[in-house]
């Protein structure tokens, strides 16, 4: 495999071009790992040649997860969204920060079933918590989606049945959420302090905008010295082992794949799972091969998923 040849070739990953690299890399894998907006698709537009490349994956009996940060969506509606775009997908082949979230509240925390929690996020992560039959407040409510028309602070009060707060993407976010938000995790330290993930932005159509993590970063700089929060989402390790606890496959045979040096690739790295970073989303090959090149560094790098296509033609 090819490595670039300069000073600092030691600690860059080889870029893979020919058809020989990708079928050393594709028979060394069982369990592909799978970002979704950035890999498989770019907003409404599949990338060229992943469809195919995806039935080559399923035609070699390979496994195929596809791993997301993206909150507001819960594996149903990722499905839909599979669906509109002609990709045969399997609802349990989809793993995103909502659905994860939601295991770890259940599996790992052994959420108190007389206890709620407070939402800042959407409707799909409202569903994966349905799913898992945790009560929840908050989020998509109405009451909680309208601005104060004052500086009120008397309803901010103690809630007892509130054990755990969970930020999400919320497009509804506003002061009120946050200060009541703030006071749960404030009064009570026993109430959970989780994020679905700490994303600064996330990619659409070809750009990026304000994400999941900006929105919580009031409440963590509001608790600094005081709450940590726990962080559910890539890169962090819970989630892989969220994923390997349900699907039960070898680390050391799966690939990592995104777009994403501080997400995606950071996830399998700090997982030892092997990664692919994938051009052609939110990072620039000047980040990986330029002359101060980022301390995350993939183990392979490739133009496009796409790509891998080339396999299939004899």
């Amino acid at each position: 495999m090819t490595v670039p040849n300069d000073a600092n070739a030691a600690r860059k990953p080889p870029f893979l071009r020919s058809r020989d690299e990708y079928k050393t890399l594709f028979d060394s894998v069982d369990t592909f790992l799978l970002d979704c907006d950035g890999v498989i698709y770019h907003g409404p537009v599949v990338v060229p040649g992943v469809k195919r490349v995806l039935q080559m994956m399923r035609d070699a009996g390979k496994k195929v997860i596809f791993v997301t940060n993206n909150a507001t969506k819960s594996r149903a509606m990722y499905k839909k969204t599979f669906d509109k775009l002609g990709i045969p997908v399997d609802e349990a082949e989809i793993f995103g920060s909502a659905y994860a979230s939601a295991v770890y509240m259940r599996e790992v925390l052994n959420f108190p079933e007389d206890k709620r929690v407070y939402v800042l996020g959407e409707k799909g992560l409202e569903d994966e918590l349905d799913a898992k039959g945790i009560k929840r407040t908050g989020g998509t409510d109405p009451e909680d989606r309208v601005f104060l028309p004052s500086m009120d602070f008397s309803a901010y009060k103690p809630d007892p049945t509130i054990g755990a707060v969970l930020c999400g993407f919320d497009s509804g976010i506003n002061y009120k959420k946050l200060c009541k938000a703030y006071s749960y995790l404030r009064d009570d330290p026993s109430v959970h302090f989780l994020l679905t993930n700490q994303d600064k932005t996330f990619p659409t159509n070809g750009t990026t905008y304000v994400g999941s993590g900006s929105l919580s970063a009031p409440l963590v700089f509001a608790l600094q010295g005081k709450r940590e929060p726990t962080v559910i989402g890539k890169p962090n390790k819970p989630m892989m082992d969220a994923i390997i606890a349900e699907h039960h496959f070898d680390p050391k045979r799966a690939l990592m794949v995104g777009d994403n040096l501080l997400t995606d690739i950071a996830f399998g790295n700090n997982s030892d799972v092997r990664t692919l970073l994938v051009m052609g989303g939110v990072t620039h090959k000047e980040e990986v091969y330029g002359e101060n090149p980022s301390e995350i560094v993939p183990t392979f790098v490739m133009e496009s998923l796409g790509d891998l296509e080339q396999l299939l033609d004899n």
